[in-house]
């Protein structure tokens, strides 16, 4: 008997919430200025805010402008929401007007700190209310719908349930698996250039639903011939540096890449994985979110790194406006070798032709002596490149490029120097939109007999001759390229392992992705530079699938190489007792495995020698 007592309080407090979890009412909140249909003029009469919630369906909202715009509660009080309900306006446009509307909840009138709370992912009904059950535990005292783009709002009748509480943040929701970043802007305006930082709330919540950062920063758009598409790429910038997900870095400054002309929407990271696997010193973190800016949902973007120094990025000294001789001038200094340099306001011209931005130390703190330092260093690179340029990364990212097939790689390219070390570093990579075979000027990329850069690829000033100095003309280079190469395939970059990353890919974005073509229906559409239309998201990653497959038996013909798997028996050491590690290569890396760069590695310990996958 005491134990279903017990059960009985256990239960009870469930019990109660459905039980209060009835119609809400409250002050109605929202876009105040209506469109007059009878005579297509502002208002503020007809079709008002109100009409969403007189349990009239033949009656509807809507607004003057057809973006950003809304209507909702004030409850008085925090309530935590456990249904919402919705009906279209009745007429011909009514049932696709819904899709992609998103329900929020906030405890600010300006819903600057607004999480989503329902996103609608099918057509409505004209007559009916449909209902959703909410999945946040978080309590609110506005809620609102926000119409999707290009809609006018257009909502016959709306309708939350819940009951009061205090609600908390240990079950959030997320419009799909993926992290779901929420940006709301102050006063709702809309980033309109890459210059101007508008003022913004911004919310990622990621594992789950139970990892909430909410915090004050920034968002402008970002890019350059990305900035042209109707999905804007966009900058943000957080007033305090944050830990966002799980990258490594904590920074204040971020991407979110559009990824408008990859229909697959995964090109990029694919690119940074074999990044990784080639062992570059660095690759940018990244990882595919769904975006809503001011309740609006934008699609399925890729949460990135922003490329600048940090410990955790580009790890090199970062310079102040007292740093002018002696050693301190000698670095460290961040370039990117850029098409669009001339757009820029701190860069040069080298003596070889070449357009270089100097990143850091930037536009806004670099003296006169650290920029014609650093000018002066870079000619005497270009000009005794064997001398000053590091082969090793200089070579790995040129192996990336030339794996992915990317026609970009050198229109622009990152490059370090750091303090007291001469040599010029490469990386990291960066931008592979139109690689794996998404460009119409060099697709069929496998077609071709010799390296992408050289067969219709874009280059930058005459990167394209720097580059034939060193892995055409040079034996030392084509040698160690080929070491490399060896290394990495050795370290297991071959067509199965990145197939399999392709399908995890795949899977993962598959409920985004249906998301992201609703609201961006370019499927049947050549958009940038498409060599073909392929008419699905399945069909889209097959190509790429097909490009992997037979690109790394491309690579291998091309560097003469035939593939000796290693006979050293993969072993796991005794971590406990002392051991040294080796690359492939011989060259000793340490005693311990902490820290490394994920990879394959020769372990000695004692008189042992074995391979170990790190």
């Amino acid at each position: 008997m005491r134990l279903l007592i017990l059960s009985f309080m256990v239960l009870m407090p469930t019990l109660l919430a459905v039980a209060d979890d009835e119609k809400l009412s409250g002050r109605v909140i929202g876009t105040f200025e209506t469109v007059d249909y009878s005579t297509f003029e502002m208002s503020t009469t007809a079709n008002t805010r109100e009409m969403a919630f007189d349990g009239n369906l033949d009656t509807y909202f809507a607004s003057w402008e057809r973006n950003y715009t809304w209507t909702g509660l004030d409850l008085g009080s925090k309530h935590v929401i456990t249904k919402v309900g919705w009906s279209p306006r009745n007429d011909s446009h009514g049932e696709d007007r819904v899709l992609l509307g998103v329900f929020e909840g906030a405890n600010r009138e300006d819903f600057m700190d607004a999480l989503p709370l329902y996103i609608i992912k099918k057509r409505g009904k004209i007559g009916e209310i449909s209902h959703a059950s909410i999945d946040c535990s978080a309590g609110f005292r506005y809620v609102r719908y926000v119409g999707p783009s290009d809609a006018r709002c257009n909502i016959a009748e709306l309708e939350f349930y819940g009951h009061p509480g205090e609600g908390d943040s240990t079950n959030l929701y997320r419009l799909t698996n993926l992290p779901t970043v929420s940006i709301h802007t102050l006063d709702g305006v809309i980033p309109f250039d890459k210059e101007t930082d508008i003022s913004s709330q911004i919310t990622i919540i990621g594992d789950e639903g139970v990892n909430l950062l909410s915090v004050p920063g920034g968002i402008r758009e970002r890019g350059n011939y990305s900035r042209n598409f109707p999905k804007k790429p966009y900058r943000i910038k957080f007033d305090k540096k944050q830990n966002v997900l799980d990258a490594p870095a904590k920074a204040k400054k971020w991407t979110l890449i559009n990824n408008y002309g990859d229909k697959t929407l995964m090109r990029n990271l694919l690119a940074f994985e074999i990044s990784r696997k080639m062992g570059m010193p660095y690759t940018p973190y990244g990882r595919a979110v769904d975006v809503l800016l001011n309740g609006e949902y934008k699609g399925c973007y890729q949460l990135c790194d922003q490329v600048n120094v940090n410990k955790n990025r580009v790890n090199i000294t970062e310079m102040t406006p007292q740093d002018v001789s002696g050693s301190a001038l000698t670095g460290g200094y961040f370039l990117e070798i850029d098409a669009y340099a001339y757009d820029e306001r701190k860069w040069f011209q080298s003596s070889n032709g070449n357009p270089v931005v100097v990143k850091s130390p930037d536009e806004d703190s670099i003296t006169t002596n650290q920029f014609y330092y650093i000018w002066s260093h870079f000619n005497k690179m270009e000009s005794q490149w064997k001398k000053y340029l590091d082969l090793n990364t200089f070579l790995r990212h040129f192996l990336v490029g030339e794996l992915s097939g990317n026609t970009d790689t050198y229109w622009s390219v990152f490059m370090y120097k750091q303090r007291d070390d001469d040599m010029v570093y490469t990386g990291p990579v960066w931008d592979f939109d139109l690689a794996f075979d998404n460009d119409n000027r060099t697709y069929p990329v496998n077609s071709k007999s010799d390296y992408i850069y050289r067969s219709g690829g874009s280059c930058a000033g005459n990167m394209l001759n720097f580059v034939d100095r060193i892995v055409v003309a040079d034996g030392t280079a084509k040698a160690m390229l080929l070491k490399i190469w060896d290394e990495a395939r050795q370290n297991g970059l071959d067509k199965e392992s990145l197939e399999a990353y392709v399908d995890r890919l795949e899977k993962q974005l598959e409920l985004s992705q249906e998301l992201n073509f609703i609201r961006w229906p370019i499927m049947n559409d050549w958009v940038h530079m498409n060599p073909v239309v392929w008419g699905s998201f399945y069909n889209e990653v097959q190509n790429v699938r097909r490009f992997i497959k037979n690109r790394v038996d491309w690579m291998d013909k091309k560097l003469n190489y035939t593939f000796i798997p290693s006979h050293i028996k993969e072993v796991q050491p005794d971590f406990n007792e002392p051991y040294e590690v080796f690359n492939l290569s011989g060259v000793y890396c340490g005693n311990n495995l902490d820290g490394m760069t994920p990879g394959v590695y020769i372990v000695r310990q004692g008189s042992r020698t074995f391979k170990i996958v790190h």
